[in-house]
């Protein structure tokens, strides 16, 4: 048994991974769609975008023997690149852009028509799209099209961009993790968002004065580690997260701010009530699905107190957690869910709890 799960969350905090959250229930999270070719859902990430973006550079230079990007790799191809082709390029280039847009919204089409078809989808009245493309010209049009292709096949359903940066949403969320009364008195909370690609942490303001639903939260100060850079080792990568959340703490003590005692975290994976990871974190570097790693025991060992106060670690998964992010704005729909389009594609379905 591990650390963690020897010391529970105290009462009234939902355990690492729970269904039931303060305002949702979490119907499903990181459902995998498999095919003979392998996973559905990888069709729709940026992963894939990137694929047909490479695909058709090498359709132009065998016949027009000419690269539009040149020399560039495709991991020096942005985004802001593709929106400012897609909006001042010459004709060529925007149709280009507009080519990899239409043939990516057909996959990401294919990808929720499928999604929608799972038992825990079923009645799904709205999805919001979060993730790294959603924060480009690029990616709303995909988004957009692929609405479009939905309804074209008379299937109800609503694609709304993430309202936070997607970058933002991933530590936002971790307000909901906890119950409203824990921030009571306090000006800030730790938040870490763990991709494939990088590793964030933040100070989020939770702002209940201004608003008791969290719609106010806002993040008041982050840092990004691009960890694939530097290919660490994975206690290199626990020691540099540790590193800045205390760098975090000395920020705010700077600044006078009193930080509750919790840490709320989106990870990839499936996340076990313990705080350990069954499956899915992969794209991390290291073995965190290993039995004998615990983030959320880690974190609580590295920082067991904050303002006086024991630390409560609450883990989730990634997607789950920038979906929760929106919760505020969802009082209108039922059942309603997340895809975050990243290095993979996450998704989570939920029900509201309240009105």
């Amino acid at each position: 048994m591990t650390e963690q799960a020897k010391r529970p969350t105290p009462p009234g905090f939902p355990s690492h991974g729970a269904d039931e959250l303060p305002a949702v229930t979490v119907d499903t999270a990181n459902a995998t769609l498999r095919t003979p070719d392998g996973f559905l859902g990888d069709r729709a990430s940026s992963t894939a975008f990137r694929a047909i973006l490479a695909e058709w550079r090498e359709r132009l230079k065998e016949v027009d023997k000419e690269d539009p990007f040149g020399d560039a790799p495709p991991e020096a191809i942005g985004r802001r690149q593709l929106d400012h082709l897609l909006a001042e390029g010459d004709p060529e280039h925007a149709g280009l852009v507009h080519g990899i847009v239409e043939e990516f919204a057909q996959s990401f089409a294919t990808v929720i028509k499928r999604l929608l078809k799972l038992k825990e989808w079923q009645g799904t009245e709205r999805i919001v799209i979060g993730g790294g493309m959603r924060g480009s010209r690029v990616g709303e049009l995909a988004i957009g099209r692929a609405a479009m292709l939905l309804k074209g096949e008379e299937i109800a359903i609503d694609l709304v961009p993430i309202r936070h940066d997607p970058d933002e949403a991933g530590m936002i969320g971790a307000t909901q993790l906890a119950p409203p009364w824990i921030f009571l008195g306090h000006d800030a909370l730790l938040a870490v968002d763990i991709g494939g690609s990088n590793i964030r942490t933040g100070l989020v303001r939770p702002h209940l004065k201004k608003a008791s639903d969290l719609s106010a939260a806002c993040l008041w100060d982050s840092a990004i580690w691009r960890h694939r850079d530097d290919k660490p080792n994975r206690e290199a990568a626990i020691d540099r997260l540790i590193e800045m959340l205390q760098e975090m703490l000395r920020k705010a003590e700077k600044r006078d701010l009193a930080v509750a005692p919790f840490i709320g975290i989106g990870c990839p994976g499936h996340i076990e009530a313990d705080g350990s990871i069954a499956h899915g974190a992969q794209n991390l570097p290291g073995n965190w699905e290993s039995d004998r790693f615990n983030l959320p025991a880690r974190l609580h060992a590295a920082l067991p107190k904050i303002g006086g106060h024991d630390t409560v670690v609450v883990m989730h998964n990634d997607a789950v957690v920038q979906g929760l992010s929106q919760v505020p704005w969802m009082g209108d729909v039922k059942h309603w869910g997340v895809l975050t389009i990243g290095t993979g594609l996450g998704n989570a379905r939920f029900t509201n709890r309240k009105g």
